[in-house]
């Protein structure tokens, strides 16, 4: 019997092309704010994990998924990875970035937290079909100063989350350092680089806008 495997997720690049995906790596607690919001007012080393690619979203609309009613958005800076390498120091991270691009990290936050209280993994809380939304990526040498840039989302027109990259409590070169002593880091890897506060709840029918300055916006309905 012969297998048909699905195309390989690809993210779209603002001046052509297409960019492969691999992995989707994800950074936790990376904003003061969104880290006490969440519970822990202590900033820590940064932590890790990860989303299946097949996860990755590139229409403008996600269906709310199953085994949830409590689905929660977090706009995030997402760095793509074109030259691999493993060890590598923070001073050399830029030359490893290929672009960057607005995602969305989608939670159930309900099996998370049913997760954490039993101490249980709780990637299906983070992974399931869509929970990636990523808008089409701008090459590094294109996107200007990121790390000065503001980060924001709206729900149905309303600001939930707002911030500056330069919030962030790891930087992205201090990130990409940190993961690639823990894996070889590899050309079409995508690093979700944390959110800030403002985390919440989305329904069925909501429209979210997430902005970065100087990248293409983010546009989803919920289905």
């Amino acid at each position: 019997m012969t297998i048909t495997l699905p195309a390989p997720p690809a993210l779209a690049i603002a001046s052509g092309g297409s960019f492969p995906v691999g992995r989707i790596f994800c950074v936790g607690r990376n904003y003061a704010e969104h880290a006490k919001e969440m519970g822990d007012a202590t900033p820590e080393p940064p932590f890790f994990f990860i989303k299946p690619a097949s996860t990755l979203l590139t229409e403008a609309t996600l269906a709310y998924p199953p085994r949830t009613a409590d689905l929660h958005h977090e706009v995030e800076l997402v760095v793509a990875i074109g030259t691999g390498g493993a060890d590598i120091p923070a001073n050399q991270a830029a030359s490893h970035i290929h672009g960057y691009a607005v995602g969305l990290d989608m939670t159930r936050r309900d099996l998370q937290g049913a997760a954490k209280d039993k101490r249980r993994p709780w990637d299906m809380g983070k992974s399931f079909d869509g929970a990636a939304p990523v808008a089409p990526m701008v090459l590094a040498p294109d996107a200007g100063a990121i790390n000065d840039a503001t980060i924001s989302l709206t729900v149905n027109g309303e600001v939930r989350q707002q911030g500056r990259i330069a919030d962030m409590i790891w930087p992205v070169a201090a990130i990409i350092a940190e993961l690639s002593t823990y894996m070889a880091l590899q050309p079409g890897d995508l690093i979700f680089t944390g959110t800030p506060a403002g985390v919440g709840p989305v329904v069925r029918g909501d429209q979210l806008s997430a902005r970065i300055d100087g990248l293409p916006p983010l546009d989803i309905a919920i289905a």
